[in-house]
């Protein structure tokens, strides 16, 4: 009996094992890229999934990470990635249309003579074609912005899984059609891919830039924003959700704190953008105000001139000096003027 096919299953398998830590080694050094898509940043865990997934759909690693994403533990493909591979197993397919409707054509290799048919529609209509409306998506930003491409991506998806089902391997949905936030392009911006959300889940893809942004302006808003940065950090919120980077909810959630600071600002009197308060009570800068004999502005000065100095060390933060500045010169006009000038 020979034992020629048993020797070559043996020696793939053996191939594969060996080939192991070399793919390890490439997903831990390829995952400290700032390039890669959220999702595989500083994650090589799954950076080394992306690699095993792609081998199988024959695709690149890169090409594998930036359109393949795992949502609820499924694996979703880009509508473009979705159309490669219908095409690439010999089928044809068509797709045009504008933003209130979109239709997907696919003719299989080995029937010719059929065409499978798709039609998405924005609004509900008379045809029984689905439609964003009854599907409920005219509410997310993405379809509110660009209605062309999400039609088209719905009339792709869902003919390719009625002709070819079989050219997909298990990537039967995009992103978004399992609730992901994705932009034009299907490219998701964050999503928790098993649902666990928790740092320690290695299937948690990070924030985007744009949310660590928001995270970021609503934490230091109430603190440290003047007038005018108000202003500028509004603008880039609307800008952000006219470009479907992030909702409106997200962004009317900073707006929010953005309104009540300059409330804020606009009720107390501000130097350099900084609330002036009295000093506590228990402030030890608060005693040394008070020490100060009646009169001396050289002593007020000299309180001052070490404030700004300690401020110039990072030794005192900007809105603690306001407020000794604003009390020094509350008391002594003219000392508190000498000693800013001398700062």
């Amino acid at each position: 009996m020979s034992t020629n096919g048993t020797e070559v299953a043996v020696r793939r398998q053996q191939g594969q094992m060996a080939a192991i830590p070399a793919k390890l080694q490439y997903a831990h050094e390829l995952a400290n890229s700032g390039l890669l898509p959220s999702a595989y940043r500083r994650n090589p865990a799954n950076v080394l999934w992306a690699v095993e997934y792609g081998d199988m759909l024959g695709l690149a690693p890169m090409a594998a990470m930036t359109g393949v994403h795992v949502i609820e533990g499924k694996p979703t493909a880009s509508a473009g990635l979705i159309s490669a591979l219908v095409r690439r197993a010999g089928h044809k397919l068509r797709v045009f249309g504008d933003s209130k409707k979109a239709t997907c054509q696919i003719v299989r290799s080995d029937d010719p003579d059929f065409t499978f048919e798709v039609t998405w529609t924005l609004k509900r209509n008379s045809d029984d074609n689905p439609s964003a409306e009854e599907a409920g998506l005219l509410g997310k930003s993405v379809w509110k912005n660009y209605p062309a491409s999400m039609l088209k991506s719905r009339a792709i998806t869902q003919c390719a899984r009625d002709a070819c089902e079989e050219a997909l391997f298990g990537l039967h949905y995009t992103p978004e059609e399992l609730g992901a936030e994705v932009d034009e392009d299907g490219v998701v911006m964050a999503v928790t891919v098993n649902g666990s959300g928790t740092e320690d889940d290695p299937w948690c893809a990070p924030p985007s830039p744009e949310q660590e942004w928001l995270a970021a302006a609503i934490e230091a808003a109430p603190k440290h924003a003047s007038l005018d940065a108000c202003g500028v950090v509004w603008r880039k919120s609307a800008e952000l959700v006219h470009d479907g980077k992030l909702s409106k909810a997200e962004a009317e959630k900073l707006q929010d704190v953005l309104r009540r600071r300059i409330e804020e600002l606009k009720a107390a009197e501000v130097v350099e953008g900084v609330i002036v308060t009295e000093l506590d009570a228990d402030d030890p800068w608060a005693a040394k105000v008070e020490e100060i004999p009646e009169g001396d502005d050289t002593a007020a000065a000299a309180v001052l001139e070490e404030a700004a100095r300690m401020l110039g060390a990072d030794e005192l933060d900007a809105e603690h000096y306001a407020r000794i500045e604003a009390a020094v010169e509350a008391r002594f006009p003219k000392g508190g003027g000498e000693a800013r000038e001398a700062a």
